[in-house]
């Protein structure tokens, strides 16, 4: 069964499109193609991200926390790391 597809313009920079171009004609695919790849992955991967830090919510624990970050010891700070 072929999967239900859609078409839309897409306005892309001309530097963009011009290394879409070259990406895919590297790899031996369509910009098309290569675009659909681009938003599959993008999409994974926030989906990914998502998921991992639902399943972490509520989890922390705040005086763990705040105990890590006034522990004793490491470097002193440097020039520039003052807080205003």
């Amino acid at each position: 069964m072929t999967p239900k597809v859609s078409t839309f313009p897409l306005r892309l920079p001309l530097s963009l499109k011009s290394a879409v171009e070259r990406i895919a004609a590297a790899d031996g695919t369509s910009m098309n193609q290569f675009l659909v790849m681009a938003a599959a992955e993008k999409i994974s991967a926030m989906q990914t991200a998502e998921t991992y830090f639902a399943a972490l919510r509520g989890k922390g624990n705040a005086e763990q926390a705040v105990a890590f970050l006034t522990r004793p010891g490491g470097e002193t700070p440097r020039a520039g790391d003052e807080i205003d």
